[in-house]
């Protein structure tokens, strides 16, 4: 049973989330710890009744779960002939064959390599008529009572706050169903389907009611884009608006989550409310800048009762009084903001982020996938070049697996129909161009595409980052295309990094021997392409430490690739657009063009690329501008990976 809500237990942030969570510093260790418990209760059910029912999740979040019980299961005889599972859903209508299919995802990460029954299997059935749904959904859960009830549940958790399929509205009492997907569930799993036209507009999927008879539930999170969800189910009341919020009511639900989904949690955004923290710089800078967007004043115009009015009173005797503490952070505040990203040469650099010597610079942009250069930091890009730096730009991937087989048709049709008005063009260009779009027509939905048509897809990629490049005025020569292995052999939420991949990194950086690197991807989700990327970025970069004199000196400044931009206290480096410079990076951005699909934003519903991004970068500077900064058009923001 759950403590009376009156009895005051614990630090106050235990009492703000309503729902234990245990914060890992990344997905390795969190995985590591749920596989754990999950052996723990394996080993118990066999001491004591001989099995144990296991509910389970798909999705990116549970594979590093799955591919560490699979290495318990070889490494240390984990044995699961005494499992029964009960998978949460399943996409309608779908084939168990079909590559995106829940069936086809367990059988991959999990059940083709335990020694689990195929009798105790069972997954929902997308393929049955839809007059059938309502008697299968019964059926299944009878299956559930007859198994004596799920011992251990396993979760995780969507943008909408869905769990299973149980999007918004969703009740308590709901059992296993036929459910319709919210567009933003259908909008995260476009790139999975190859495109959102081709996701399953319904799932079948476990109750609410049904997950909370588990006996014990974990939910999993990982990556900063779960944070607000994270939080507005921990801390957020009861809502059918979200669905994780009703695991507040089972007396043996837990998060298990790694810090960047923890970021939103108040203990650690805003932990003055919730005890008296030791002040630090960036806790300080980042306790002023929430006053002055809570009260609505700028950081100079704060006085000594609004800081003891918002739960900061020690900060004052530690630091006060207001006028001279917000002069301190007002000036950090201003040093962050730049318009030398590379340094200003021949200037006093004490108060800049970035060094005025060596000058010029010689500077490496990672992008993991063509686009990202341009989407997150085009405007800076634009201005090394401009300042006179040696500007390299990395596309990680060839991104061929983001293009859509009607772009690819599109080009593939366009070359075929030049090279027939070109009286010297070669009979066999011809033919291979027509076999191209032959084999672009024939392809079934989730076919993989031929090696020729994977390759024209890279070539489509890698013309529009050219075409963007040339908009930012980087010459085409440091321009370098990586292809890396781990991509080029995997497809989504199906990568694994390698130490080739690590070593192809750490081998053009000694060619190139920056001194200063943009990247981006450490908050990402584990599975992602640009988590993966800054994985062999780092594995890369570390292996040269220790034999490469250049690396000691070498800056690295973190671009944020996701929906959401660093708040104005964690940002080290602000970098101002004016209109015209924000006009060029969205010209950039619409050489993209096999990309011009719309993605959801948290603020603004769901916009094209370059709308969204033009919206962050304005609205980056609006919130300078509301702590009584300088009033700039837009802001590309960074921090420096110490």
């Amino acid at each position: 049973m759950k403590p009376s809500p009156n009895i005051i237990q614990g630090p106050e942030w235990e009492q703000r989330e309503k729902i234990p969570v245990r914060v890992f510093p990344d997905a390795v260790q969190a995985s590591k710890r749920v596989a754990d418990q999950i052996s723990d209760a394996l080993r118990k059910s066999a001491l004591e009744r001989g099995s144990l029912v296991l509910g389970l999740a798909t999705g990116s979040t549970p594979i590093g779960l799955y591919r560490e019980l699979v290495r318990m299961h070889r490494e240390e005889g984990l044995s699961f002939e005494h499992v029964t599972t009960f998978n949460l859903d399943e996409y309608f209508p779908i084939s168990p064959t079909h590559p995106e299919s829940y069936h086809t995802f367990m059988r991959e990460h999990l059940f083709d390599h335990v020694d689990i029954r195929e009798e105790n299997i069972h997954i929902p059935d997308g393929s049955i008529d839809r007059s059938d749904a309502f008697a299968a959904c019964a059926k299944y859960e009878q299956k559930i009572k007859d198994a004596g009830g799920i011992d251990l549940q396993i979760l995780g958790i969507g943008r909408t706050g869905h769990v299973g399929f149980n999007e918004p509205g969703s009740t308590s009492d709901s059992l296993t169903r036929l459910v319709s997907l919210d567009r933003i569930t259908r909008r995260d799993a476009a790139r999975d389907f190859l495109g959102e036209p081709n996701v399953p507009r319904y799932a079948i999927t476990m109750g609410l009611a049904t997950i909370l008879e588990a006996k014990d539930i974990v939910l999993m999170a990982w990556g900063d884009a779960k944070a607000v969800i994270v939080s507005r189910a921990v801390e957020g009341p009861v809502s059918e608006t979200v669905a994780a919020t009703f695991l507040q009511r089972h007396p043996n639900a837990r998060l298990v989550v790694d810090r960047a989904a923890a970021a939103d949690l108040t203990r650690f955004k805003h932990p003055w409310l919730t005890g008296s923290p030791e002040w630090t710089p960036p806790l300080t800078r980042s306790a002023v800048v929430w006053l002055s967007n809570t009260v609505g004043k700028p950081v100079l115009k704060l006085v000594d009762e609004e800081y003891g009015e918002h739960g900061m009173g020690g900060l004052l005797t530690e630091n006060g009084p207001a006028y001279n503490l917000n002069i301190r952070v007002f000036n950090d505040l201003q040093h962050t903001i730049t318009g030398w990203p590379g340094g200003k040469p021949e200037a006093d650099d004490t108060s800049r982020p970035e060094r005025a010597s060596p000058y010029p610079k010689r500077v490496v942009i990672f992008s993991a996938e063509p686009q990202d250069d341009v989407l997150y930091m085009g405007g800076t890009l634009r201005r090394l070049v401009n300042q006179g730096h040696d500007v390299h730009v990395i596309y990680q991937t060839s991104g061929s697996l983001a293009v859509p087989d009607d772009d690819a048709l599109k080009y593939a049709e366009c070359f075929l129909g030049f090279s027939r008005s070109v009286v010297a063009a070669s009979s066999d260009l011809q033919d291979h161009l027509a076999r191209l779009t032959d084999d672009i027509f024939s392809k079934k939905p989730f076919d993989a595409d031929s090696p020729a048509v994977r390759r024209l897809k890279a070539v489509v990629r890698r013309s529009e980052a050219l075409a963007a490049a040339r908009v930012c005025g980087v010459d085409a020569a440091h321009l370098s295309f990586l292809d890396l292995p781990f991509y080029e052999t995997g497809r989504y939420r199906n990568f694994k990094l390698t130490d080739r991949d690590c070593d192809e990194i750490a081998s053009i950086l000694d060619a190139i021997r920056p001194h200063q690197i943009y990247a981006a991807g450490g908050l990402s989700d584990p599975n992602s392409v640009q988590a993966i990327c800054f994985e062999a970025f780092r594995g890369g970069f570390r292996s040269l430490e220790n034999s490469c004199d250049w690396v000691e000196s070498c800056r690295v400044w973190l671009y944020r690739e996701t929906q959401r931009e660093w708040n104005p206290d964690e940002i080290d480096m602000a970098v101002p657009l004016s209109p015209d410079e924000l006009a060029v990076k969205i010209k950039a951005i619409y050489q993209h063009q096999s990309q011009r699909h719309q993605v959801p934003s948290e603020a603004a519903g769901y916009r094209e690329a370059w709308q969204q991004v033009e919206s962050r970068n304005r609205q980056t500077a609006n919130l300078y501008d509301g702590l009584g900064l300088a009033e700039y058009e837009a802001i590309e923001a960074f921090k420096r990976w110490k």
